[in-house]
């Protein structure tokens, strides 16, 4: 017999180990059991609007049948077979054809089970080439503040914010942090300096500090997610392509949530015409309803990878790694998005999104910015003192109180606490609905977060 709701919760605090678990944030779990659109439904019948596209991923939107059955046509003809050297798969084969198509500057992709696993291989590859160049001293990746690069250890070790790190240390050795672009709080900018050029000219620093014959890359996310939805300025990644070029560091874009239309675009760093190295990717791949994930590298690195001897291989590897009944469901994403021409609402609803947000929040006494303008993907970000940009003290739990005012009124989304420290990031607010949500469903997200706010704050 099926569980009632009552005895769903008690077995999941029993049995079920959450990410990032801790019971104090689990005693009263929803448990969802239906999606359709930007809409899920729990196991009480309660609907909620999904602010977050599940976990910055469902980008096609709940309840696609088209997924289901194309998963249901691949298992009943092979649903898994192993994609090692000598074996492959048609599905496999075509998605990795078709990716190359979407984005021409990269010659060959790696398949993955999700985004910490794309940057482990992107880390690996790096090292890889340069050892393969005869520079086997080039190892160490640079990362920046407010980073989230996945929690595996070497991933873990890239993410810009110690709250992952405490209970894990001592991290890998070799990753190196710098001030990340952040307009609103732009650290060390010298008089003139856009904080784009002044974020690039610390990258520049640290290369020379640390030694360039010791860096082998440097990762960013184009558009900071769980650490703030951060937006740079346009003049940032061009300047960082010049210092990764002048310093011959490859340069790793983690696209796995900006990837796939949610930016407006298929690939967020083509918003400024920087062309990566490296690119992961994970999350939008299949809008979430397989995992998948993965990066695609240059050619000159997939030249590399060809041309070393038998014995000096890319002893890389994932049991997963090509699976045909993931690959198909995302080749029938793929299909989605471009017939109903997503990151053409995205861009859409992105604009609407931005402007109603400014326009409630815009005079607000405790929003210190704004964020947005690229697609799907924005962030109000609170502050105690807007003169100063000193944040909420972290006792006050502004950002956790936020999110559940929300959920109270069937708005489902996810927040960033301040650490109660500048110039950390304050609490922030974060948007990143379904790519098929409607004006309607856009118009709602930010009344119900500016009646949140005005319950929690009293204005």
């Amino acid at each position: 017999m099926a569980m009632t709701p009552a005895e769903l919760v008690k077995a999941d605090h029993e049995h079920l180990i959450h990410p990032l678990h801790h019971p104090i944030d689990n005693a009263e779990p929803i448990v969802y059991v239906r999606g359709r659109g930007a809409v899920v439904t729990d196991a009480t019948g309660r609907d909620y609007l999904d602010g977050l596209a599940g976990l910055w991923n469902v980008n096609v939107g709940h309840g696609r049948a088209e997924l289901a059955e194309a998963a249901a046509e691949q298992i009943k003809e092979i649903a898994y077979f192993s994609a090692y050297t000598g074996s492959s798969n048609v599905p496999a084969i075509t998605l990795a054809s078709r990716l190359v198509g979407l984005a021409p500057n990269f010659a060959a992709v790696f398949f993955t089970s999700g985004g910490a696993e794309s940057n482990e291989s992107a880390f690996k590859t790096a090292r890889f080439y340069w050892k393969a160049q005869g520079k086997p001293n080039k190892t160490k990746v640079i990362a920046r503040t407010n980073a989230y690069h996945g929690v595996t250890l070497q991933a873990m070790s890239a993410t810009g914010m110690g709250a992952y790190w405490k209970m894990f240390e001592p991290r890998v050795p070799g990753f190196v942090h710098i001030p990340t672009c952040y307009p609103y709080r732009q650290v060390d900018q010298k008089p003139g300096e856009s904080a784009g050029q002044a974020a690039a000219r610390l990258l520049d620093e640290a290369i020379v500090h640390e030694g360039p014959d010791t860096v082998a890359a440097f990762i960013a996310e184009p558009i900071h997610g769980g650490g703030g939805v951060l937006y740079p300025d346009d003049d940032y990644f061009k300047a960082v392509r010049a210092v990764c070029d002048k310093h011959e560091v490859l340069f790793i874009a983690d696209e796995v949530i900006t990837g796939f239309c949610r930016t407006g675009r298929w690939f967020a760093m083509s918003h400024w015409n920087v062309k990566p190295d490296i690119m992961s990717f994970a999350k939008g791949v299949t809008s979430g309803y397989l995992p998948l994930g993965g990066i695609m590298v240059s050619k000159a690195i997939k030249d590399t990878m060809d041309n070393v001897k038998p014995e000096d291989r890319w002893m890389h590897a994932y049991t997963y790694s090509g699976h045909p009944t993931c690959c198909a469901v995302a080749l029938r994403n793929l299909d989605i998005m471009e017939r109903e021409r997503l990151w053409e609402n995205a861009a859409k609803m992105g604009d609407r999104l931005h402007a109603g947000l400014k326009s409630a929040f815009g005079n607000h006494p405790h929003v210190g910015d704004i964020r947005g303008g690229k697609g799907l993907l924005a962030a109000v970000e609170f502050v105690e003192d807007k003169a100063t940009k000193a944040n909420f003290g972290a006792d006050k739990k502004l950002a956790n109180r936020l999110m559940a005012e929300m959920a109270k009124r069937g708005v489902m989304t996810r927040v960033r606490p301040s650490p109660g420290v500048h110039p950390n990031v304050g609490d922030c607010l974060f948007f990143s609905p379904p790519l098929v949500v409607t004006e309607a469903e856009v118009d709602r997200l930010v009344s119900v977060a500016a009646e949140s706010t005005k319950a929690v704050m009293g204005v």
